[in-house]
């Protein structure tokens, strides 16, 4: 008869999570796997939304900035693809963000039965928002095709500002899923702050051409502006697609990589904290 050893030391638990991490990451593919199939298996709707989703948006915002408002575009590009370059990080930040923070409600039973790591259950939300964004990114190929725009070199930049966006929905989503336990109020708090989001995000407009070259706009207001994590990303985002004239305000970048660390920090730390009574109370 074999004998064990349970050795308790101070200071692991910490190292012994993230051991667990790794254990699980099967419990983390098929969470991933299973949403994949939700979302995609045996219907239409669910692939071509990714599509019509951002693409309504787009003519939306095109028509109301640009038609309407006479907003000018940014390096010169069309307007259509100057919002679609935006509009593409801004879908995938508000999908995960909104995703991560309703997934511990969403999976109640599953917390409620096993131990795991807790923390694979947001995570494995981002792999079906990063597949929404492979396929929405067709709608901008699209453009550029109709508009015979080719982007350079600096497109292939775009995956580290992808990162910066996961980064900062991941944060923000685990900050909110920890609450979303105990206070359910929060699940309607969550649309809000993403309709809320979409109009203090350069997603219809340049950060340029409306805030930062623009003289009607007070100092303290261009000082705060980039505290909005996603307007770094969408600079960026932009930066890398029109390529061209297109400028990258680098104080607003390091805002941004600043805050959305700060964010998943603050998330993991607050997650961490409340997940032993994530079963007692869910």
């Amino acid at each position: 008869m074999s004998k064990h050893k349970i050795i308790i030391e101070p200071g692991t638990e910490n190292s012994n999570y993230i051991k667990d991490l790794w254990n699980y990451r099967g419990l983390f593919y098929f969470l991933a796997w299973r949403d994949i199939l939700v979302r995609y298996k045996q219907t239409v709707i669910g692939i071509l939304w990714s599509i019509l989703q951002p693409l309504i948006s787009i003519v939306v915002f095109t028509i109301v900035f640009n038609k309407l408002g006479k907003f000018p575009s940014e390096a010169g590009v069309p307007y259509a693809i100057m919002v679609c370059a935006g509009m593409l990080p801004w879908q995938f930040f508000s999908s995960s963000f909104s995703s991560c923070a309703n997934s511990l409600i969403a999976n109640s039973n599953l917390l409620s039965k096993v131990y795991f790591p807790r923390l694979i259950v947001p995570a494995s939300t981002i792999i079906v928002t990063l597949i929404d964004f492979l396929i929405s990114f067709l709608i901008l190929i699209g453009l550029f095709v109709w508009y015979g725009f080719l982007p350079d070199s600096k497109i292939f930049m775009l995956p580290l500002f992808l990162v910066l966006a996961i980064i900062t929905a991941m944060g923000a989503g685990l900050f909110i899923a920890a609450l979303n336990v105990k206070f359910r109020d929060f699940k309607y708090i969550v649309p809000f702050i993403i309709q809320f989001g979409i109009y203090i995000s350069p997603v219809g407009y340049s950060s340029g051409a409306m805030v930062y070259n623009n003289p009607d706009i007070p100092e303290f207001l261009k000082n705060l502006y980039p505290l909005n994590p996603m307007v770094g990303v969408i600079d960026g985002f932009r930066w890398c697609i029109l390529g061209g004239e297109s400028q990258l305000h680098m104080h607003s970048l390091i805002a941004s990589i600043i805050i959305s660390i700060l964010f998943l920090i603050l998330g993991v730390w607050y997650f961490r904290k409340m997940e032993k009574s994530f079963a007692d109370v869910i």
